[in-house]
């Protein structure tokens, strides 16, 4: 019998995982709305609440979905798709993949066939991401202590503290952007594509601060993602 990465079993376990995310996100959608009734706010700003919050959540829906796209033409639409509705982040979920196929000596441009193959990406995917379930609940209180107290002594290096924390997550990245600058001009696409990504980010910045589009601050990081992958997409073809 052949390993088939679309199969209806893992369709079916991937319904299942995504029915159960939807569940969960009413209920609590339910006693939020609830809660909030019974501590005095209006129906109606509940209910604004509500749709404002629901149109946000498109733009990185649409990134998302990308990220199901991209990693669907290797391990097959099910993986992907509970791993991004769980998730949601490609920044992890490609690299993962990428380094275990990297470690085992294939390559992702086709469909893996090799079950045991597709098991290691599954389990490295999973065990990868288990820190960040764990570590939050022990961690979060005395990390988020530390930072009110850096704040609250001077406010800017408490701005340049979190700037550094950011910038020091996005270079753990970087290896698997300058990785192949050796292999010629097509080891430069995703230096390229990183350039196009952080001049769309720029560019949404200028028009937050000088055009004061506030309500872009919520959609830059999904625009600068959506643009990036749609240049990947057209450039690609044209180097490789």
């Amino acid at each position: 019998m052949n390993f088939n990465i679309n199969s209806t079993f893992l369709y079916l376990i991937a319904v299942c995982v995504i029915l159960f995310v939807l569940v969960q996100s009413v209920f609590f959608l339910v006693r939020a709305y609830r809660r909030g009734k019974q501590i005095g706010i209006k129906a109606e700003v509940l209910k604004k609440t509500i749709v404002s919050t629901a149109v946000f959540t498109i733009a990185p829906a649409i990134s998302i979905l990308l990220g199901v796209v991209t990693l669907s033409k290797f391990l097959g639409i099910p993986l992907p798709w509970i791993r991004m509705s769980v998730i949601g982040a490609i920044t992890y979920e490609l690299p993962a993949a990428t380094s275990t196929a990297n470690a085992l000596g294939i390559s992702l441009s086709e469909a893996i066939t090799d079950p045991k193959i597709y098991s290691a990406i599954a389990w490295v995917m999973t065990l990868g991401i288990l820190p960040s379930i764990v570590l939050p609940p022990i961690l979060m209180k005395k990390i988020q202590g530390g930072m009110i107290k850096i704040k609250n002594k001077d406010s800017r290096w408490g701005d340049i503290f979190m700037t550094a924390m950011f910038l020091g997550m996005i270079s753990a990245f970087l290896g698997m952007v300058f990785a192949d600058v050796r292999s010629g001009i097509k080891g430069f696409i995703p230096i390229f594509v990183l350039l196009v990504s952080a001049a769309i980010m720029g560019i949404c910045g200028i028009l937050i601060k000088k055009f004061h589009m506030k309500w872009l601050e919520t959609y830059a990081l999904s625009i600068s993602m959506i643009g990036a992958m749609i240049f990947a997409v057209l450039i690609t073809p044209l180097i490789v």
